[in-house]
Order: structure tokens, then C-alpha cells, then sequence
């Protein structure tokens, strides 16, 4: 499995705009030079994120995005599933897929499951809030 830049990115923005912890809203241009990424490109990702209701928008002066809810109540996984559709990590696993004709005397198919519930229960363990936090606490070491 390997996260799109789309799903990288709206990750980047939803962090951006909880660090402003803020009511008023934030232009994408300094959402974009902030996060070194094309404005043009953050357009077709935060319209998804609004359209979703994951962020509130204005057009206008004074416009710009804003988180909805708190940080907390936002998930990595919602996220992540938002732009990438799944993180199913086989075809057979995705939400529509075809029935498999092997299913019944797949080997691996319990494993990929097992991956599949994994991958679910650490994304959907880490919130917006999280992420900003292990920022500010200093904990952020690598090993």
C-alpha cells in the first residue's frame, strides 16, 4: 500500500489548520507557501475536503478554510480513506469488489484481512490533535 500524494498532502493542510487553532479562516495561499506545495494543486484537495464537510470555506476577502470540528475529532483514517478511497491493501479486500472465486480456499486472505484491520485500527488511533500535539511536546525522536 503506498499513500498518494493527494492523501500526503490533505494530511499537511488538515495539520496546517489545526495549528492555527483559529475561527477565522485561513487563505490557501499561505496554507500552500506554509506547506511548500502548489497552490493549484491544493484547490482540487481542499474542495474535496470541504465537499466532504471536513472543512468550512468563504470565498471573498477574508475567506479562506477552516477546520469544522476540533482537531480531535478528526481521524488519520478518515482522512486518508476520504482521498484515497480505501486503504484496502488487496483488490479482493476493497469496499465493492468482485467476489473472488477463490476466496473459499485463499491462503493469504486471512492475512491480508488481519493487515487490512491494522492498518484501519493505527490510522483511526491518530487524530489531527495527536499529531500537532507530539509536535509541540518535543516526544517526536527517532530511533
Amino acid at each position: 500500500m503506498m499513500i498518494s500524494t493527494r492523501g500526503r498532502y490533505a494530511l499537511r493542510v488538515m495539520i496546517d489548520l489545526a495549528e492555527q487553532q483559529t475561527s477565522s479562516f485561513t487563505p490557501l495561499k499561505e496554507i500552500a507557501a506554509r506547506q511548500e506545495i502548489s497552490e493549484k494543486y491544493l484547490e482540487s484537495i481542499v474542495k474535496n475536503l470541504v465537499q466532504n464537510g471536513f472543512l468550512e470555506g468563504l470565498r471573498g476577502k477574508g475567506g479562506g478554510y477552516r477546520l469544522v470540528r476540533a482537531p480531535e475529532e478528526y481521524t488519520v483514517g478518515s482522512i486518508l480513506r476520504l482521498m484515497e478511497g480505501s486503504l484496502a491493501p488487496v483488490a479482493c479486500l476493497e469496499q465493492r469488489a468482485q467476489p473472488c472465486n477463490r476466496e473459499e480456499k485463499c491462503r493469504t486472505l486471512p492475512m491480508w484481512k488481519k493487515l487490512y484491520g491494522l492498518l484501519n485500527d493505527f490510522f483511526d488511533g491518530i487524530t489531527l490533535a495527536d499529531l500537532i500535539d507530539s509536535e509541540r511536546s518535543g516526544d517526536n525522536y527517532v530511533i
